[in-house]
């Protein structure tokens, strides 16, 4: 097992904590406290208004997340977000080509549409289905990895569990499932991050981190093309792409380094973030003694955080045609922010919706949104989050927030949500 994964290397500081990674975004851009309320109110007045999620907030303003101006709207209700996510024909996901940021992972399904999008989601999709989680991904590396590092944690009174537990397995499951060693996910992932997010580093730094971006995942792919083994980039490699005309060909290597890049920026940022959350939902909720009982309990409870509080609230598109919404005309070309977040507690569809309840009846939420771009790496991220939380509850039964500490609190940009920390008692 990696060094790098229990080392106390200061780059966990800088990398996994919500406020500074919003910070380093956005110029400053943190937003403290739950904004659940301020969305709800919205959602509550009209299902769509005309201006970004951040302006309805009177939240900071994006730095340059978009490089080309549009009117701007946000909806609401669960039924506007529920179709717009399904339809990415009318709400097009093309707008994420006017961002910088995604603009430099280079070709990425994040910014595709139709059949465009759906023959280079195949390519990977079969290696991220729950089937596969359940096997492949728990058994090569997220139950090792659990157990390294709550072994970590043995003995010890205290810890912050969102250093020492919910930012290093989420990083290190993608990194070593791309194929990389765990002594590279560190270094991968700041480069990764200051090429892409951040705004606190010189352009000339930017293209020094892609570079080195670049060259560790092309000895990756060199190494795997010429040893496959059994991992992400292999079957990336091996995978046939069906082409638009009919037949198919092999992935290119950019085309493999966009798979990569979006995956270990996503898998490693919103898994760490919404792990956090669903502890803090179980522990100050009375639901953890439940689920330590009656195990079967904790997908509920990961799924019910996930609609409760999704790190991620909102998501933008571009709208094709003038479409209506509750009464509001948006025009087409307008980007819109779709804010899963008043969605997800939505009255019309849940009772009691600001309630956190994992005996709650099952329903379709949109925390790890809906349709075509549903999130990849959801089944994976499910079960890291219920093998950590089972972990958890077999090492230490007598878990609890730490008396002595300052409460968590919710924090990070509108668009990304964490907990400021996770201090418990483990004895």
């Amino acid at each position: 097992m990696s060094q790098a994964l229990t080392a106390d290397d200061p780059r966990y500081n800088e990398l996994f904590d919500v406020a500074k990674e919003a910070a380093a975004s956005n110029d400053g851009g943190e937003v403290y406290g739950d904004l659940t309320p301020q969305m709800n109110a919205l959602r509550d007045a009209c299902a769509a208004h005309k201006g970004s999620l951040r302006q309805l907030l009177n939240a900071p303003d994006l730095h340059q997340a978009y490089d080309t101006p549009r009117e701007h709207y946000t909806i609401f209700s669960f039924e506007a977000c529920n179709r717009a996510f399904r339809d990415n024909q009318l709400f097009s996901s093309l707008g994420y080509l006017e961002s910088p940021g995604v603009r430099s992972m280079g070709k990425v399904i994040l910014s595709m549409v139709g059949d465009e999008h759906r023959r280079y989601r195949a390519a990977a999709q079969p290696m991220f289905i729950r089937p596969k989680a359940m096997t492949w991904w728990k058994q090569n590396w997220i139950d090792e990895i659990v157990e390294t590092l709550l072994a970590r944690l043995e003995g010890r009174d205290a810890a912050d569990l969102n250093m020492e537990l919910c930012a290093r397995l989420p990083m290190h499951v993608v990194t070593r499932g791309i194929g990389m060693s765990g002594e590279a996910a560190l270094t991968f992932r700041d480069h990764l991050l200051r090429a892409t997010i951040s705004r606190s580093v010189s352009m000339e730094d930017k293209m020094a981190s892609m570079a080195q971006v670049s060259r560790m995942l092309q000895q990756l792919i060199d190494e795997r093309r010429a040893r496959p083994a059994d991992d992400v980039v292999s079957g990336l490699i091996a995978a046939d792409f069906e082409l638009a005309e009919g037949g198919t060909r092999k992935l290119t290597d950019e085309e493999i380094f966009g798979y990569c890049r979006l995956t270990i920026l996503a898998g490693g940022g919103t898994t760490w973030r919404q792990l956090g959350i669903t502890l803090h939902a179980l522990l100050t909720h009375g639901f953890w003694d439940a689920c330590a009982k009656e195990r079967n309990l904790i997908e509920a409870a990961v799924e019910e955080a996930a609609r409760w509080r999704p790190t991620d609230p909102t998501f933008a598109r571009l709208v094709t045609e003038d479409v209506e919404i509750d009464g509001v005309t948006i025009p087409q070309g307008a980007r819109v922010d779709i804010c899963l977040g008043a969605a997800n507690r939505d009255p019309a569809r849940w009772d009691d919706p600001d309630r956190y309840d994992i005996f709650r009846p099952a329903q379709t939420h949109l925390g790890f949104a809906i349709g075509p771009h549903q999130c990849l790496g959801m089944n994976v991220a499910r079960q890291e989050m219920i093998s950590a939380i089972g972990g958890l509850m077999d090492r230490f039964p007598n878990l609890r927030f730490d008396p002595d500490a300052a409460p968590p609190e919710l924090v990070g940009g509108v668009e990304q949500r964490g907990m400021s920390h996770l201090k418990v008692r483990l004895r």
